[in-house]
């Protein structure tokens, strides 16, 4: 979904979250027994704006106050219209069943030790909501629950949304999220008792925990309390890092540090595993360049000074050792290195190289055991590379194919690390790393109720409309041929420097199960290259992006795996606006879509919640040159009234308030609008729900037929 959210140690980035595909493909005619509806009424209003001397309308403004009457009444005609749509379908029940099945097998997060203790997070199958374990040992000895978010809530809406633990072990500080909001309530656990302590911290977004070595507290980010009611839709800006204090009432946090001056930055404390250092990353939108500024935790007080006082490049903190933090940038290294800087010593003239840049694109870096462990991207598939302390390599990580390797995460007494390994055909499995042998044995490898062999991942290379060479992979069952009658789902997202690798989803297998073609383009924008590939998607180039994608499609159908009226397209978020605009530019070229939560008003995007920060990558309307090239693919104001569109069905979500439901809202009744063919134009609006992430697993299975019925009905597969 996009996730725009500034990490610990990182700003402001945005993430895809939305990632759909189909189960069972019954036959069923296209729109089978439909004719086209009298869509809801939908007032248009005389709302114009004038943009560096250019008037624009904007008749569905009303729209933008979602808890209206009217706009209330809107969205349960909306609902009630795709119901009709997606209730008669037979197979919608089949669907739903084979759904739940394939979600039912386990999934672990990676253990971590603290204090002795261990901790692992476990999701049975079809549980809304993966509960954390603590145990005596990593084996299991001593299991019991720490938390299950599952009992917070009857609909399972309340997630575990952030953790962070004491280095001793006995604090876990937790953040849950209600109704699948941005907002975060954090609370601290009493680990051996499993008992809550009083300590409640609110109006928390986008912000992790970390804890001082000796469990007194921890460092954190907040905003200022929203004013009562605008709390879904007003603007996040002049965040602050304070310090919590366990056992102390939120109203006596320390202010470690705020800029008035800079309302748009954004920051992030890491406390150094020595805990000499808090390292604070100061963003600025979703930007991924940053500032570093140190806080020495020897000295009493808040000094804060700034060791890397400007926007140059991207630096992530990895650890801190013999008077030098390390940082993996891209700073002279569009494709990442490492680097260490002495805090005594901080002048550019004395950083030091530790790994210097390589062909492929470093993803990120743990110091573990000693040793450094880099995790690299070989054209989206994972490369992991040991190299010791002085920069040498070492040896490659032997990894169980080709997919995503995430995780190698500890410390630098450990004598082991963990990791996950994910393919589009096969989920995750856990695997202990052995550090000083290089050795990789299962740890946790979940049991499955269908064979992966059956299926094949190829990675393609296609040309853009420039000549850029562009990566993709396609995704199917290995009998099936290339006769230009498959349903295919064609997946992309193209922004923010997010990379999309191979990764693991029930609904995908279903689609596959059943025949379909599932490929993820690799399009610009993203991060898969680096910080050119990055930047050749952004602002006055993002139509690059929607070239890229618009080749991928072409490229699918000049191979004959499938034609324009079996290929649909796919998206969140940024993938959302990326589905929209496409859709506007080349409405022949496919048979349906589903844009979810996507960035729809491309004029007014910097008006709600975060959205002020995507600038970094879209440009703002302040500028004339950004604007002109907003307004020529914002997928809102390039819906043409008269154009023949194929079968769309909108998602979104009520308490979306990282992209706020207005876009999808008013992008489906211009597309309702403008339409003049007889395909359906469809808006389903979640209720209980936000952006994506923390939803249930009922929620998602639900949500996931409801679009495989979609595309079953849409496509005409027989």
């Amino acid at each position: 979904m996009p996730m725009l959210f500034p990490h610990t140690t990182r700003p402001l980035r945005l993430a895809a979250l939305s990632t759909l595909a189909l189960a069972s493909l019954a036959g069923c005619a296209s729109h089978s027994g439909w004719t086209r509806p009298a869509y809801p009424q939908t007032r248009r209003v005389a709302q114009v704006d004038t943009y560096h001397g250019v008037q624009v309308e904007d008749p569905y403004r009303w729209l933008e106050d979602p808890d209206s009457a009217e706009s209330r009444s809107w969205i349960e005609a909306q609902n009630t219209l795709t119901r009709s749509y997606l209730d008669p379908i037979a197979s919608r029940a089949a669907t739903a069943e084979r759904l739940k099945a394939l979600w039912n097998y386990e999934r672990f997060g990676l253990p971590i030790e603290r204090g002795g203790r261990w901790f692992l997070s476990r999701n049975d199958g079809l549980q809304n909501q993966s509960v954390l374990y603590t145990m005596d040992s990593a084996d299991g000895k001593g299991e019991r629950v720490l938390l299950d978010p599952n009992t917070l809530s009857k609909d399972g809406t309340v997630a575990l949304a952030g953790s962070a633990l004491s280095e001793d072990g006995r604090y876990l500080a937790y953040g849950t999220s209600d109704g699948g909001s941005d907002w975060m309530v954090w609370r601290v656990r009493d680990v051996a008792s499993g008992t809550d302590l009083a300590d409640e911290l609110r109006w928390i977004k986008f912000s992790g925990a970390s804890w001082l070595p000796d469990g007194s507290g921890f460092f954190y980010s907040r905003y200022d309390a929203p004013k009562e009611g605008a709390e879904l839709q007003a603007v996040n800006r002049s965040p602050k890092l304070c310090f919590h204090r366990v056992g102390t009432a939120q109203s006596a946090d320390e202010l470690v540090y705020k800029r008035d001056d800079h309302p748009e930055w954004s920051f992030g404390g890491t406390v150094t595993d020595d805990g000499r250092w808090l390292v604070i990353s100061v963003g600025e939108g979703t930007d991924p360049r940053n500032r570093v500024f140190l806080e020495d935790l020897a000295q009493p007080g808040w000094n804060v000074t700034e060791l890397v006082p400007e926007f140059d490049a991207s630096y992530d903190i990895i650890d801190s050792a013999d008077d030098a933090l390390w940082f993996m940038t891209d700073l002279d290294a569009p494709r990442g290195r490492v680097i260490a800087i002495a805090p005594s010593s901080p002048a550019r003239a004395s950083w030091r190289e530790v790994i210097g840049q390589c062909e492929e694109k470093l993803e990120g870096v743990a110091f573990v055991g000693g040793r450094f462990l880099c995790r690299y991207l070989k054209d989206a598939r994972s490369l992991v590379r040991v190299h010791e302390k002085s920069g040498q390599h070492v040896r490659d990580v032997d990894l169980p194919g080709v997919g995503t390797a995430s995780g190698f995460g500890g410390r630098a007494k450990d004598r082991e690390t963990f990791y996950s390994f994910a393919t589009f055909t096969a989920p995750a499995a856990v695997w202990r790393y052995d550090i000083a042998s290089g050795k990789s044995e299962p740890y946790r490898t979940p049991r499955l109720t269908f064979d992966p062999s059956r299926y094949v991942t190829e990675q393609v290379f296609y040309t853009s409309k420039d000549g850029t060479r562009v990566p993709m992979f396609v995704s199917r069952r290995r009998d099936l041929k290339p006769d230009g009658s498959n349903p295919t789902l064609l997946y992309g997202y193209g922004g923010f420097n997010i990379s999309l690798t191979p990764s693991f989803s029930p609904a995908r297998l279903a689609w596959m199960e059943q025949g379909g073609i599932y490929a993820v383009a690799n399009l610009r924008g993203g991060g898969e290259y680096g910080v050119e590939w990055h930047k050749a998607g952004t602002k006055l180039t993002k139509q690059n992006v929607f070239d890229d994608f618009i080749a991928a499609a072409e490229y699918l159908v000049a191979r004959k795996w499938t034609r324009p009226e079996r290929l649909a397209i796919n998206g969140g978020s940024n993938g959302g606006l990326l589905v929209g605009a496409v859709l506007n530019q080349r409405p022949d070229l496919f048979g349906a879509a589903i844009p979810a939560v996507g960035v729809m008003d491309m004029l007014r995007f910097e008006s709600f919640t975060i959205g002020w920060a995507w600038a970094s990558d879209y440009g703002s309307v302040k500028n004339a040159d950004e604007f002109r090239a907003l307004r020529a693919y914002s997928p809102y104001h390039n819906a043409k009234p008269g154009t023949k569109y194929p079968a769309v069905m909108v998602v979104t979500a009520d308490h979306d308030d990282r992209v706020v439901p207005a876009h999808s809202f008013k992008y489906a009744a211009a597309m309702q609008h403008a339409q003049a063919g007889d395909a359906p134009i469809l808006i389903r609006i979640d209720v209980r729900a936000g952006h994506g992430a923390g939803k249930p697993t009922a929620m998602q299975i639900e949500q996931a037929a409801d679009e495989i019925a979609f595309l079953q009905r849409a496509l005409g597969v027989n």
